[in-house]
């Protein structure tokens, strides 16, 4: 009975029973938030001892501040990255552009590709911004091409020898040409120190050429101009030599022809012995005409004598004699005109009778006539086209000439300074952030 009072003291209330299991989950999820800090990263975190593992405690602070605590290894090689990458070379770029740099001076002359085709504007804006044909548009390219080629900048190297023009000055060995360069080299500092544009819708197109003198900047620019003009003007003359030739070619093949022809019918002519076969064929007519008259006067004579006397009396032997030859030889007319018989006295069987000349003579004055007349055509398109040549010429029209100036605009400093510190910033900050990228996803 003493045992079970005992028993009975020593069992635990029910309440304090439940103030410890309180105290224990309690106990538990401070530990559970500690190990979550502990692999956050938190100093304030405890150390699990693990098996095997060496617990270090961690340092008490120092003398340090608390910022420089929080700083890393990479946060400081970023920041050296920064100011190796970034703020050292845009600040020798600046120092460059500011005290280095040599002045450029530009010249400017504006010219447009024009044709004297078509009516003629009443005043000078019309007659730059008129529609132009699509030939001056072609050309206008052709020209633009031509004064950024190889050629233009071998022609300038030859005139203003650009090794000495563009030689480096002062320690500006960025903007200066060097010495001994290949073409190549010399046409890629051509294009960057001459700049062309073209505008479509008014066919005008502006040059702008760079030197380190302003006299020199001009003297290219019309060195340019007159380029242009020339190349204008023999692209001109070559279409219209072309036009001009292929007219000329018809021309003489018209004039081939035609004498050709002419000198078939003169042949014709000389073997016929006859101007036109039509008139001989026309005299033959009227030849066998008056023989069958003649002939029938005879036999009425012959009848009429034939009734008066006798068959044995000359004058009827003397009729019957002539209308026998009249017979024959108005037989002989008409097989000259019918079958094929030569005009004149001889016989031969191979010449042509009056309709087979007819007909040779007739094809022969058709090739003629045609001949003329597509002779006649070659002459007035030869004509024609020398008059739409003449309309067509292409010239320059120089509106602007090229300019003189008196302040250097180039290079522009603070845009090009502030260009490659932009473009450092944007190289750095995309390598930062792939950095921490590529460290968030490893």
């Amino acid at each position: 009975m003493a045992a079970s009072k005992d028993a009975a003291v020593n069992k635990p209330d029910p309440a304090q029973a439940a103030d410890k299991a309180s105290t224990a989950k309690a106990t538990a999820k401070s530990k559970g938030i500690a190990v979550l800090e502990g692999l956050l990263g938190r100093e304030s975190a405890p150390v699990i001892p693990l098996p095997g593992r060496k617990v270090e405690l961690p340092k008490k602070p120092g003398w340090q501040p608390k910022w420089l605590r929080k700083l890393r290894w990479r946060h400081a090689i970023i920041g050296a990255s920064f100011l190796g990458l970034v703020a050292v070379p845009a600040t020798l770029a600046s120092l460059y552009m500011a005290f280095i740099a040599a002045d450029q001076y530009h010249s400017t002359a504006s010219f447009a590709v024009r044709s004297i085709e078509g009516g003629v504007s009443s005043d000078i804006l019309g007659m730059f911004t008129q529609a132009s044909g699509g030939s001056t548009v072609s050309d206008s390219y052709i020209l633009m091409d031509y004064l950024l080629s190889e050629r233009m900048a071998a022609d300038a190297d030859r005139r203003f020898k650009l090794e000495d023009v563009y030689a480096t000055r002062g320690l500006d060995y960025f903007y200066g040409i060097g010495s001994d360069l290949p073409i190549e080299d010399k046409l890629s500092y051509w294009r960057d120190m001459v700049k062309v544009s073209f505008d479509h819708a008014s066919g005008i197109m502006q040059v702008t050429v760079r030197a380190f003198e302003p006299k020199q900047a001009q003297e290219i620019a019309q060195f340019i101009v007159d380029q242009s003009d020339n190349l204008v003007n023999s692209l001109s003359l070559s279409a219209r030599n072309d036009v001009l030739r292929a007219a000329q070619d018809e021309v003489l093949a018209g004039e081939a022809r035609l004498a050709k022809a002419r000198a078939g019918l003169r042949e014709y002519r000389d073997k016929s012995q006859e101007v036109s076969p039509k008139e001989a064929a026309k005299l033959a007519v009227q030849l066998i005409g008056g023989l069958e008259g003649e002939l029938t006067k005879l036999n009425a004579d012959l009848a009429t004598a034939k009734s008066q006397m006798s068959e044995d009396t000359p004058r009827i032997r003397v009729l019957k004699t002539r209308i026998e030859s009249l017979e024959q030889q108005l037989a002989v007319e008409r097989q000259r005109l019918g079958t094929g018989e030569k005009a004149s006295a001889s016989d031969d069987p191979n010449a042509p009778d009056v309709a087979g000349r007819i007909a040779e003579f007739e094809e022969l004055e058709t090739e003629r006539e045609f001949a003329e007349r597509a002779y006649t055509a070659a002459l007035g398109s030869l004509e024609k086209a020398r008059i739409e040549a003449n309309n067509r010429q292409r010239y320059l029209a120089l509106f602007i000439e090229p300019t003189l100036s008196q302040m250097a605009q180039y290079p522009t400093r603070l845009l090009n300074a502030f260009l490659v510190t932009l473009g450092l910033l944007f190289a750095w900050g995309v390598g930062v952030m792939g950095y921490y990228n590529i460290r968030d996803r490893a």
